[in-house]
């Protein structure tokens, strides 16, 4: 069956909601939804580009040649993201990931790291696929980025060429981390979207290869994201059996969260060879501790990775709102939430039509 193509950003934003009744949140409070999150984590999408074609996030079917990427103009600035992430920390989010597509294609980005690592008390992260990093990683480094996660699917070649259809090959992403490490933006976490009969051949491989290596190796079940990934609940493999395969070259025990609200559960060699993380959005929701919104490239806010419409925050820049009017539309739209998508996953839920991750970020 043909995949249908999907160009969800041309889709129209959902109106920004007041927020609730009462006088809402003072500058420096905490923003709470209705199922008594906090806002922690903003993730910012700097560019819907990459160099890559992965086929569990932006087939080449879907995203080829013809496809119609944002305009420049309908980016938002450096100057509105910086924007909207102050009043973002002014309401306790303490993370900041930098996500696209490709973040490390959009222009001067290090100049957009070294304007938020002004914000006080944020991590500033990013999430790239690392083949840009060779040259960018110490200006990153010098711009105030705190650290990457790269992104990395197998080790073996072949598969992984297969994997980004872009004919790219993993020494490249090898050089990418390694360049990483030597600027110092670590503790570097390595993300593996595992698909079933795709490239979960390769879990011990790559657990063999980074333990004793310093870097997080982070194994991520396949997700029904957006609409063109022709996701099926039969190509995704549990967390747990990942652990058990791991378990049995290399014996592991289970370890605490860093954080409330931490996505990742987090194993750790028995022998000292580093630790491992499993990210199970499919088999073990996480969605009562989450806490993150993503601002997406043209300046839509989702407050869920599974949305279907974002809410238009770029309209309200554009057209001169003041500082309080773009703060109550941020806190309307966190105060409304109750998104909990992984806890109510079906088969027809997970066929709706929603937004692309290659447009929002992970």
């Amino acid at each position: 069956m043909a995949i249908m193509k999907v160009i969800p950003i041309h889709e129209a934003a959902a109106p920004l909601p007041p927020p609730d009744a009462g006088p809402g949140p003072g500058a420096g409070e905490l923003l709470s939804d209705r199922r008594g999150r906090h806002v922690r984590d903003l993730r910012i999408s700097v560019t819907d580009r990459c160099n890559f074609r992965c086929i569990y996030c932006m087939p080449r079917e879907v995203f080829g040649d013809d496809h119609a990427f944002l305009p420049r103009r309908e980016l938002l600035s450096f100057e509105e993201i910086l924007r909207v992430a102050r009043l973002f920390v002014a309401h306790g989010v303490r993370k900041i990931r930098i996500t696209g597509g490709e973040p490390l294609l959009r222009k001067d980005i290090e100049r957009l790291i070294g304007m938020l690592a002004k914000l006080d008390g944020v991590e500033i992260t990013l999430t790239t696929n690392g083949v840009l990093l060779p040259r960018l990683a110490q200006r990153l480094k010098d711009a105030g980025l705190h650290r990457v996660t790269v992104s990395l699917d197998a080790l073996d070649d072949a598969l992984f060429r297969r994997m980004n259809d872009a004919d790219y090959p993993v020494e490249k992403v090898l050089e990418g981390i390694e360049a990483a490490r030597v600027a110092g933006l670590g503790p570097i976490k390595i993300n593996m979207v595992v698909k079933r009969g795709t490239n979960d051949s390769d879990i011990e491989a790559m657990a063999g290869h980074f333990r004793h290596s310093g870097h997080i190796l982070r194994f991520i079940e396949f997700m029904d994201v957006g609409a063109s990934n022709g996701w099926k609940m039969d190509e995704v493999l549990p967390s747990r059996e990942v652990i058990a395969r791991i378990d049995r070259l290399f014996p592991l025990e289970a370890i605490d969260p860093n954080y409330a609200g931490e996505v990742a559960e987090r194993w750790r060699y028995k022998d000292g060879g580093g630790e491992v993380g499993v990210i199970s959005s499919v088999t073990q929701a996480f969605c009562s501790s989450c806490t993150r919104i993503r601002l997406s490239t043209e300046g839509k806010l989702y407050t869920c990775l599974f949305a279907h419409a974002g809410h238009d925050l770029r309209a309200l820049l554009r057209q001169g709102a003041d500082d309080a009017t773009l703060d109550a539309a941020i806190a309307g739209v966190w105060q409304r939430r109750e998104d909990r998508y992984s806890e109510l996953r079906t088969a027809e839920t997970a066929a709706l039509r929603k937004i692309e991750m290659s447009y929002i970020g992970g």
